[in-house]
């Protein structure tokens, strides 16, 4: 479902050459996840990255995330000493 989800919005990416040769990536929707790098490869693996990580960082902290659908299940939340 992870998996799935972050390849959906990967498709997504929009991709622009700057002037100093670099490219600049981002994906419509997803505020504040973007990547900047020399490389077009270099910019699209550092863009998934930080998608994964802002997506995992929204579930940690249990906000939504456009797109995806998460149920939590409060009995495994509860810890036995």
């Amino acid at each position: 479902m992870f998996s799935l989800f972050i390849r959906k919005k990967m498709i997504l990416a929009q991709y622009k050459l700057l002037k100093d040769g670099s490219y600049f990536g981002e994906i419509p929707g997803v505020q504040g996840v973007w990547a900047n790098a020399r490389t077009l490869e270099k910019c699209r693996e550092e863009l998934q990255e930080i998608l994964e990580d802002w997506t995992l960082i929204k579930i940690r902290s249990r906000e939504h995330v456009p797109g995806l659908r998460i149920a939590f299940d409060r009995r495994r939340m509860v810890r036995y000493a």
